[in-house]
């Protein structure tokens, strides 16, 4: 895929900061009624919607509770970066390794957008491929 034709269009994931992941997990499964995906450490808990993942994150950095991060879903995550930066995207961190998984590895990489929000783009890479 050309650089000229890429587009973000998937959204994988997103983020929401809260304060008490243990209050929110009770509110997103039995008040919002969103199927609980895992719980992962340090203070990640993980729903499903409609098959967009939502991650509530006891922030432990800059982003603080009240606040979200749109992850958008790529194909290939290198192309996907180069793209973005030759439109004049910034990445404040660029496409690393996150996490393996049973059958796959998690790349994300990050930028902001020009009112300082938090983005990200993210890529499941099955094991064996790339």
């Amino acid at each position: 895929m050309s650089g000229d034709r890429f587009r973000l269009a998937r959204i994988g994931q997103i983020a929401i900061g809260v304060a008490d992941l243990e209050r929110a997990i009770g509110f997103y499964r039995d008040v919002l009624a969103m199927r609980f995906l895992f719980q992962a450490p340090p203070g990640l808990a993980f729903f499903d919607c409609g098959g967009v993942r939502l991650m509530l994150d006891r922030p432990a950095r800059d982003h603080g509770a009240g606040t979200s991060i749109i992850y958008y879903q790529v194909d290939d995550i290198g192309e996907a970066a180069s793209a973005l930066k030759a439109r004049g995207a910034v990445f404040e961190s660029e496409p690393h390794l996150v996490a393996r998984m049973d059958d796959a590895e998690l790349w994300m990489g990050f930028l902001r957008d020009t009112e300082g929000n938090l983005l990200a783009i993210m890529s499941e890479v099955a094991i064996g491929e790339g």
